[in-house]
């Protein structure tokens, strides 16, 4: 746990990872700039873009590290500027969000008031084709029940989250070999470890529609929670009652994997998540009650 009373502990990493964005990372840094308590540093990764973001920005923005690496993913370049980080405390921002100006200064004095978490994150406005959206009912962010909430969907926003470096030296960090939903996987880890403090205002502002996001593009998306359910279901990590609902989860969504697999006319593929479902059914005992598909 962190202890409050010096205020080198709270000094702040932002982490910025980027492929692509020269358009929309200015709205992303601009926002930090402009919190109403400053952060130590900001480091902006490039992911191999291919738009001249470096060379173009870093001569605006000379306050602000630019690290480069060859296009490997999300993953990848959110791990690398979390290496890099100095502070004790990393903020994560995507390149196309970005923050409310005292989000940083709230987030300090939620963890100051509560040295028992090492987490906090907060609610968002979501903008969509320009045109702001209503936050979905089922993005319920109360700390009560949100490792449970968060198997079906990913409730956590990472531009939302501030959390201590400690964190992924128990938990490890992002996965770099899921393609999209690794911040799912990365949030059922932190969840089972760690409480995670929440201010319940919209400190951040999420754009959507992008050409360019992975999570519109690609299909399926609980395939890849399925593949991250499975391995935390066989780190051992899970109490008895997080073990069942973890085999629900996987059960009922591979159950709807399987039925697109067929519709589509892929049967391998249907095959592969019947199985998975059975497995998941005979582990909760209930494969006699519960026809497979």
């Amino acid at each position: 746990m962190v202890d409050p009373s010096s205020a080198d502990n709270f000094a702040v990493s932002v982490v910025i990872p980027t492929y692509n964005r020269i358009k929309q990372l200015p709205i992303a840094l601009n926002s930090v700039l402009s919190q109403t308590r400053s952060v130590t540093e900001i480091l902006v990764v490039d992911d191999g873009s291919t738009d001249n973001t470096v060379e173009n920005l870093s001569p605006k923005y000379k306050t602000v590290t630019f690290l480069r690496q060859k296009n490997e993913g999300v993953s990848s370049a959110r791990n690398a500027g979390i290496k890099a980080a100095k502070s004790p405390w990393i903020a994560l921002l995507d390149s196309d969000d970005q923050w409310m100006p005292d989000k940083i200064e709230k987030q300090i004095h939620c963890l100051s008031e509560d040295n028992e978490i090492n987490a906090c994150h907060t609610g968002e406005k979501w903008i969509r084709n320009g045109k702001e959206v209503p936050t979905a009912r089922f993005l319920n962010k109360a700390p009560e029940g949100l490792f449970e909430r968060s198997l079906e969907r990913c409730i956590i926003c990472p531009s939302s989250v501030i959390l201590h470096r400690s964190i992924f030296e128990k938990i490890g960090f992002f996965d770099t070999e899921l393609p999209i939903c690794e911040d799912y996987d990365f949030w059922l880890r932190l969840l089972l470890n760690y409480q995670i403090g929440l201010i319940d205002e919209p400190l951040v502002v999420k754009t959507g529609g992008h050409l360019d996001q992975l999570s519109t593009s690609t299909w399926g998306l609980d395939r890849f929670h399925v593949q991250s359910l499975e391995q935390i279901y066989l780190s051992e990590e899970l109490n008895s009652r997080q073990e069942e609902m973890v085999l629900k989860t996987i059960a009922r969504k591979a159950d709807l994997l399987a039925k697109g697999f067929i519709k589509h006319g892929k049967e391998g593929e249907a095959r592969k998540y019947n199985d998975m479902r059975r497995l998941a059914l005979e582990n909760l005992g209930l494969l006699t009650s519960v026809p497979a598909s």
